[in-house]
Parts: C-alpha cells; structure tokens; sequence
C-alpha cells in the first residue's frame, strides 16, 4: 500500500462557490468581464479553498472544483463527439431550484440539449480528448497546494448511463465499442495526470446506488438496458481504468445523489456490495452512511484486506454539526465488520456537486471539515 492508501481523513472534492466567484462568473458569460478578469478572480478561489482544506488539518486537498459547474464535467468538457448545447450558471441553478431541499429529487428529462454526461445525449462521431480538464485543474493547484493533491474525474458507469445509445448506433454499433472510447480516453487523461505528478486519483460514480434503487432500475428497464448487464459493463470498465499506474492511489466514490441538500436516490449497499470491493482493484472506497438511506455497515464485511473503506458520516446536505460521540459510536458500530485500521472518514459528498451549492455556508462547510479532522485524531491519534 502507498502512504496515500493509508490516510485516514479525505475529501469528496467539490467545494461551495463562493458569491464573488458567481458574480465573475456571471459577468464572463455576459460578456462584461474579461476572461483573464475572471481567471485571476477564480485562481483566488482556488488558493482559499486549498488553505480551507489544510487549516482544517485534511490529508489530502482539491481545488474545491471551482472551476466545474457541474462534478460531471471532467468528462463532459473534455471531449468532442457528443450532439450537445451550451449551458451556463443561470441553467444550473434554475434546474436546482426546481427541487425541494432534504427531499427527493425527482431527476428532469435529460435528454434535452445541454452539457454530455450531465444530460444524456447522443454522439456524432467518435469521442476524442480535446482538452484535458482534471490536467488543467491540477496543473493549477498544484502550484499552491501545501498537502498531497487530489483530483477527480467522472467515472466510466455515469458516462455510459447518459449516453443515448439509441441515436447514436451509426456511429458506436455496440455500448461495449463506446465504453472501450471512454476507457482509453480517461486512461490518456490519467496517464497525463501521473506524469504531472499526481498520485491520487478520485473517481465519482454515484451511479451505482442506482443498481440497488428501484425507481432507477425502473427508468433503466424502460430504456431497454438490462441492469445487470449495465452493471457488469461498467465494473469491467473501472477496472481497466485504473490498471497499470503503479504507485497512484485510486479512490471510488458513491453517493446517492447530490443537488441543492436533496438526492435522486435510495437503498443499501447490499446488492451490490460483494462485486463492487472484489471486482475492483480501487484501494480506497469512499462511501455515504451519513443517513437510513445506505443502510447497514453489514455489507462492509466484503471488503477484503488492503483496501480502505472511507466512510462518509458527515453531511453535507445540512448545516448541523454531527456530536463527535455519535460519530464514534458509529465508527465503532462498523468495525463489527471490517477492522478499524482499514477505516477512514470523510464527508459523505461534496458540498458543491453543482454549481448551485448545498444548502449550508461556509461557515458550516468549515465546522464540517474540521469535524471529519477531529474524529480522526480522536479515533487514530
């Protein structure tokens, strides 16, 4: 194992953007402030978001991916192929605010034209790596950052469940022959990733709860896919991502939705639980129990030794602070069934999955960060 393997506090990834970035941000897309205008505003996001995160103590830190509008993005602004339409801040935070907070949230049809992977849309031609944005962000931040620096790409199950295979045979016959495109594409943007220097790689795959979500599967159904098939697809596919990168600390995370405080999704990790930690070859998982929605610790039992089970017990859905006696009652009730040196803590998500931001401040996603750093000094030394 890598000393990164080991670490026993972590970071989802997206942080909340902050006013002034959401007025430069809107100012660029009018058109009334420049683009190195709104670069240099944005690169001071990035250095406090990096200093949020090592004040608070954290292991690891990421730019707070500020410069996404959407988590999904790392893909979806990376390549050319997809049949797609422009969106901006207005989009996104109007879509957010259709929903109703700590509430689930019914997903929109998202086939309409707009970001891929964030919309399911179909392609034109084959995908190709136009730009590289994980490189791009990391490159950034790299220069600053004080602590080991992660970063985090969408993972291979998201981006083949928002591909409208359907309008799209011309040009992929088979979901295998555009599975094996996006592999080969996220392995040039990992391979470009670990030559910069980066030995923590994240990927987001909040699409796996949907496997053990009955409305989900429903939706999967009437779209003519077989669940399981889909489901074995893409553990063949993370897999493959990630094989030959010695010495790089990969790390799979799960959610079951996150926009405006509200989730999309719901079920325990029990159905897919043994094929998830033995199939892939990830060393850290990082996983939500931050509510009844996940159900028990019990499927943990089949994670195997060398792997590191990252449990997501801290919300970042709602501005309460969770007791650190409750917090340790809950570590304790999960080594019934994997030992606690391969446990470690984190958020259960980020606050930021969208630009739209959860709904707590930065006050509360500061109180939330320091409480992750003090269970684990408590539980750890």
């Amino acid at each position: 194992m890598t000393e990164l393997d080991r670490i026993r506090t972590d970071v989802v990834g997206s942080l909340l953007r902050p006013p002034a970035w959401k007025a430069a941000r809107a100012g660029l897309e009018r058109g009334s402030m420049s683009r190195a205008d709104f670069a240099r505003i944005e690169l001071d996001c990035v250095r406090d978001n990096l200093a949020l995160q090592e004040d608070a103590g954290l292991d690891v830190v990421t730019d707070g991916e500020v410069g996404r509008l959407n988590f999904q993005d790392s893909f979806g602004l990376a390549v050319s192929g997809y049949d797609t339409g422009a969106e901006g801040l207005a989009q996104h935070e109007s879509r957010a605010a259709a929903g109703t907070p700590l509430a689930r949230f019914d997903m929109p049809d998202l086939a309409g034209a707009g970001t891929p992977v964030v919309h399911r849309r179909p392609v034109s031609r084959r995908l190709k790596l136009e730009r590289n944005v994980p490189l791009e962000e990391y490159a950034r931040a790299a220069a600053l950052a004080k602590k080991p620096l992660k970063v985090s790409l969408i993972g291979p199950d998201r981006i083949l469940q928002r591909f409208d295979h359907a309008n799209s045979k011309s040009v992929y016959a088979t979901v295998d022959d555009f599975a094996a495109d996006v592999v080969a594409i996220q392995r040039q943007m990992i391979g470009q990733l670990v030559e910069a220097g980066c030995r923590y790689v994240h990927i987001d795959e909040p699409g796996y709860t949907a496997y053990v979500d009955a409305p989900s599967l429903d939706a999967m159904r009437k779209r003519g896919e077989d669940p399981g098939e889909s489901l074995s697809r893409s553990l063949r596919a993370n897999a493959r991502l990630v094989e030959g990168f010695p010495g790089v600390t990969f790390g799979l995370h799960l959610c079951r939705g996150n926009q405006r405080s509200m989730w999309h999704r719901e079920g325990s990790y029990d159905a897919i639980a043994e094929r998830l930690f033995n199939e892939l070859p990830h060393r850290r998982f990082l996983l939500e129990y931050d509510s009844p929605r996940a159900g028990s610790f019990a499927p943990l039992r089949f994670v195997p030794r060398g792997k590191v089970v990252v449990l997501g017990l801290v919300s970042t859905k709602v501005a309460t602070l969770e007791p650190l006696d409750q917090l340790l009652r809950r570590i304790e009730e999960a080594t019934n069934y994997i030992p606690l040196e391969r446990l470690a803590v984190s958020t259960q998500c980020g606050f930021g999955s969208d630009v739209a931001g959860n709904l707590v401040s930065e006050d509360d996603q500061r109180r939330k960060l320091e409480r992750v750093v003090e269970l684990a000094r408590k539980v750890w030394g």
